[in-house]
């Protein structure tokens, strides 16, 4: 079996829902159902957006997928935010996409997620809900953590690690990138949700 015969596998599963990272947490009994819908849109974007990375890897190589991220992750987030009502983002504190910069709420949601994770806790369990008045209106907010995978090391791991044609790539659609030195499993950013209440 090759890596990428593995990284295929890994991709299968996510789209089935078995990649511990990505499985919906098991709902406390005060959770509002607002909540466990949020839960379920923001953990089923990335498996999906991962099968597409890697079959673009397999196509291309590591640089190829780059593109693919730089168009496909956007569509994705779009598809969902025009399928569910939600408006879907992913936000970092170390951006590639000058687009994925976390607003205030967002900003103190992952540096909290940054703080639970070096006391031990895991970046798969990671996630906030909470109901914020923005401009006099009652907005439902959630976020759920992305741990660094595996196959995601190819172009945000160790920056003296990448390749070449990696680096090249980044360079040309990401000049202001931030977006390296992460490791497998290390918190890399969130899944954000938000929506306004309707009466």
């Amino acid at each position: 079996m090759t890596a990428f015969d593995t990284l295929r596998a890994v991709a299968g599963a996510c789209a089935g829902g078995v990649l511990l990272a990505w499985s919906p947490l098991t709902l406390a009994a005060d959770d509002a159902p607002w909540v466990s819908e949020a839960r379920t849109v923001a953990t089923a974007l990335p498996p999906k957006l991962l099968a597409v990375l890697v079959g673009e890897i397999e196509k291309g190589g590591p640089e190829h997928a780059i593109g693919a991220c730089n168009e496909k992750a956007p569509q994705m987030a779009r598809s969902a935010s025009e399928q569910t009502g939600w408006q879907v983002r992913r936000v970092s504190l170390r951006e590639r996409n000058p687009k994925a910069v976390p607003d205030a709420w967002e900003r103190a949601t992952l540096e909290d997620f940054d703080r639970r994770a070096a006391a031990g806790e895991s970046p798969a369990t990671l996630e906030r809900a909470e109901v914020v008045t923005q401009d006099g209106q009652a907005v439902q907010r959630y976020m759920r953590a992305l741990p660094t995978q595996a196959v995601c090391i190819h172009c945000h791991g160790d920056a003296t690690n990448l390749s070449p044609a990696v680096k090249e790539r980044l360079q040309a659609l990401y000049p202001a990138d931030k977006a390296t030195g992460y490791s497998v499993g290390q918190l890399r950013g969130a899944m954000t949700l938000r929506r306004p209440v309707t009466p």
